[in-house]
């Protein structure tokens, strides 16, 4: 657990990010600040309109805060193996621990949203202020309170909410718009202040006891999920903490992987780099399955694979960059009229990257599907004859310009995407080697890749430079070419030249930039900086490779283990959506890397 020493993090309404902790049910995520306050909870789903959006507007934004009277200092963290937070408030007057869940049932998911929030007296007393304040949506609704037989209900549009406290808590304001109270919390003295929603469907209110008793019943959940994975040893902490912040964003109704949790919060303070990325991206889903399946997740791993083969076939013959959780399509971008975190504008619903080409997804969907084969599963006759699609149209189309893995605004060659190409094609000759897809197109899917290859070489590489580039013609390098070392392509020489030049132009620390240009224009990008991990234990330097993961992880694992997109160099603060899945697989790809598998 860390300390801090606050009275409020909020500093102009806005906590800086690494003051959150993440809590999730396998449907939602809630985002909790040490001195109390949820500021971010879309309900009852992921990509649910927010309940609580303060992180988005300090002035119109929506909060459930916990919080004492008097200046505190705070150790937080999570339970062990779990996704179970605690917090342990100390004042003056004494101390009180706050145990945060979003509750599981006996079966797994609870058939609705249950926020429990447990308060334990240590010692002495320690007094608190509560205030509920339900989102409006940028003033687009107006929730509204219903008394009812069983409590007081606000309905939000379709989305109805409970507030349910214990009786020690007193309540000084009900409105519509807010709800204030206070408790006292004594030595050996439990209050419990939780959360019930549900969305356009029958409401069921369970009892204060049940709500309870069912925090320990998710502890436990997550403990024994955590248990079954397949990963001892040096970085096994770390390892378990990404694993669990990766069945956070496992959206269970469909078996789809979020990107993130959040929306808008920006690649850097005050910039329009702010993106939504509640939704299921090809690439990120299909190198979290692989790091899944590595480390043993069998069951996430096979959901996320069936939902990402149904997503593509459904919207088919061409594989689109990202779906909704319930694999629809994503929807263009929408401004909302907020002021955004730290007032980083605009604050957006939607995607634009959901109809762009990127080539490098053939590879990505091919290679999941081999390494799914070479752990001893099956392919039924519709994946199998999808893939061989798909092998075929990236045999037609590698020589196309596309977005690039950075879903640049300019077409280019980008040198990523004809390497993920080759990839493709390179593991579409083996699948039809081994018998696990049609094989009419092997030969020519052998040729095509052997193309690609030297056309890589004769094309994107920098004799000057030393390196290949971000696409011909150009000097800027990509920190993504690294993941060439993973994908096993052919060029070892030159793979261990680019990485030699990344390192050396795009670091800051053990911290790398994407590309060429981007420093100043946002931080470091977490992903990069596991990919040079992986590139020094890959190409030859394990204890490299082994040296910069342990610089590392002493900057990304101080907010108890969950990752953002970014960090500032300057600040080491966290930038960008969180819990951000693509941080956290490749932490996962990179221990496995030092290991040497």
């Amino acid at each position: 657990m860390s300390e801090r020493r606050s009275t409020s993090c909020h500093k102009d309404g806005y906590a800086e990010l690494d003051q959150y902790i993440a809590l999730g049910d396998g449907r939602s995520v809630a985002l909790s600040a040490t001195d109390g306050s949820i500021d971010w909870w879309c309900a009852p789903n992921m990509d649910s309109p927010p309940l609580f959006d303060r992180i988005l507007s300090a002035d119109k934004g929506g909060y459930f805060s916990l919080t004492p009277r008097e200046p505190f200092t705070v150790e937080r963290g999570y339970l062990p193996d779990s996704n179970v937070a605690c917090t342990t408030f100390q004042t003056l007057t004494g101390a009180v621990r706050l145990t945060e869940s979003l509750n599981s049932g006996n079966a797994g998911r609870l058939p609705w949203s249950e926020l429990a929030r447990r308060l334990d007296g240590v010692e002495g007393e320690v007094e608190f202020d509560i205030v509920f304040k339900p989102g409006t949506r940028a003033d687009s609704v107006s929730p509204w309170v219903q008394d009812t037989a069983h409590g007081k209900v606000f309905h939000i549009t379709t989305l109805m909410v409970m507030l349910r406290m214990s009786p020690e808590v007193v309540v000084t304001e009900y409105t519509d718009r807010l709800v204030r109270a206070r408790c006292t919390v004594r030595a050996g003295q439990r209050v419990l202040v939780a959360l019930l929603t549900s969305d356009d469907e029958p409401f069921a209110v369970p009892t204060l006891e049940q709500i309870d008793a069912r925090i320990e019943l998710s502890d436990g959940a997550w403990r024994d999920w955590t248990a079954t994975l397949g990963f001892t040893g040096a970085y096994a902490k770390e390892v378990r903490r990404s694993a669990l912040a990766l069945k956070l964003l496992l959206y269970s109704p469909s078996g789809a992987i979020a990107a993130a949790a959040t929306s808008s919060l920006p690649e850097k303070i005050g910039s329009d780099r702010n993106y939504d990325y509640r939704y299921a991206w090809v690439r990120d889903a299909a190198y979290t399955i692989k790091a899944l399946l590595r480390i043993g997740a069998l069951q996430e791993a096979k959901a996320a694979f069936a939902w990402l083969i149904a997503a593509i076939r459904k919207h088919g013959p061409r594989m689109h960059v990202c779906y909704t959780l319930d694999g629809d399509r994503v929807d263009d971008v929408q401004e909302i009229p907020l002021s955004g975190y730290q007032d980083s504008q605009p604050v957006v619903i939607g995607n634009c990257a959901f109809d762009q080409l990127q080539l490098s997804l053939y590879g990505d969907i091919l290679e999941t599907a081999t390494l799914f084969v070479a752990q001893g599963h099956l392919l039924d006759e519709s994946t199998a004859q999808l893939l061989h699609n798909l092998a075929d149209q990236c045999a037609d189309e590698w020589n196309s310009p596309d977005a690039g893995i950075w879903e640049l605004p300019q077409q280019q060659h980008y040198t990523i995407s004809k390497i993920g190409c080759w990839m493709a094609l390179d593991r579409a000759s083996k699948l039809a080697e081994a018998g696990q897809i049609p094989d009419g197109k092997a030969q020519r899917w052998a040729r095509e890749r052997d193309r690609i290859r030297d056309w890589i070489d004769e094309h994107c590489w920098s004799e000057q430079l030393q390196s290949y580039t971000l696409y011909p013609g150009t000097d800027r390098l990509d920190a993504s070419l690294l993941l060439a070392a993973r994908f096993g392509f052919e060029r070892r020489d030159r793979l261990i030249l680019t990485r030699e030049a990344v390192a050396r132009e795009l670091a800051a620390g053990p911290l790398l930039y994407r590309y060429g240009g981007a420093q100043g224009e946002e931080g470091c990008f977490l992903a990069c900086s596991f990919w040079l991990v992986e590139a020094y234990a890959l190409l030859g330097e394990p204890a490299k490779g082994r040296q910069t993961m342990d610089a590392l992880l002493e900057k990304t694992m101080r907010n108890n283990g969950v990752m953002a997109e970014m960090l500032d160099p300057g600040t080491g603060l966290p930038l960008g959506n969180f819990p951000q899945g693509l941080s956290h697989l490749t932490l996962i790809h990179a221990a496995l890397a030092c290991r040497g598998e």
